[in-house]
């Protein structure tokens, strides 16, 4: 973001650009440094605009999180419905869960911790029931019959559990011996899921 000094209001933003910005700069300063060093007044300063621009966004920091963890449920979705449709793969959804967690850093950190936000705020109820609906559907589609709606939650629940957990172990500098990307490392690791859901659909 091209930086103003002084800490002048920037005055070029439309509403929804500054929107934009103030939670790209939150993620920045998540991915840097945690949530704890995250603070309105500071987030301000490295946007270049007032101190009360991030207050009429998002009321408080808390508002601000719910924001940001809203935004990151929605990409998971879209990320994962676009592995779906590219492969019709359970595995290359688990390993599109764990490139989301890997280049979304920030968002992946804010996402699971309820703590940090409101929980209970329409927009990102939304978001989460829509992501939770993508990697859901991987499962249910599965050909043998083993996501059948029966069986759908605890199988779900399995795939998600293996593609998180990798994800955090590898965020957290726990696997330093596995080579490669994440992606490749996630791959194989992922692949004890077991059956590999439908095949990709006739173009």
């Amino acid at each position: 973001m091209e930086s103003y000094a002084g800490g002048m209001a920037k005055e070029s933003y439309h509403h929804g650009d500054l929107r934009r910005a103030l939670l790209a700069e939150a993620a920045a300063v998540i991915a840097e440094d945690g949530t704890a060093a995250l603070s309105l007044r500071d987030l301000a300063r490295r946007a270049g605009v007032s101190h009360a621009a991030p207050t009429h966004h998002f009321g408080d920091k808390k508002g601000l999180l719910t924001a940001l963890a809203a935004e990151g449920f929605d990409r998971l979705a879209t990320d994962l419905l676009a592995a779906r449709a590219a492969t019709g793969s359970l595995l290359e959804l688990g390993v599109a869960y764990v490139r989301f967690a890997t280049t979304h850093r920030a968002h992946f950190e804010v996402m699971w911790r309820p703590d940090l936000y409101h929980a209970d705020d329409p927009a990102l109820v939304a978001a989460r029931g829509r992501s939770g609906d993508a990697l859901y559907a991987g499962v249910t589609e599965l050909p043998d019959g083993a996501g059948a709606a029966a069986d759908a939650r605890e199988s779900g629940l399995a795939a998600w559990s293996l593609a998180h957990g990798f994800a955090t172990l590898w965020l957290s500098g726990s696997l330093p011996d596995l080579p490669g990307l994440p992606d490749d490392a996630a791959r194989a690791v992922l692949r004890h899921l077991g059956p590999d859901g439908p095949p990709a659909p006739a173009s």
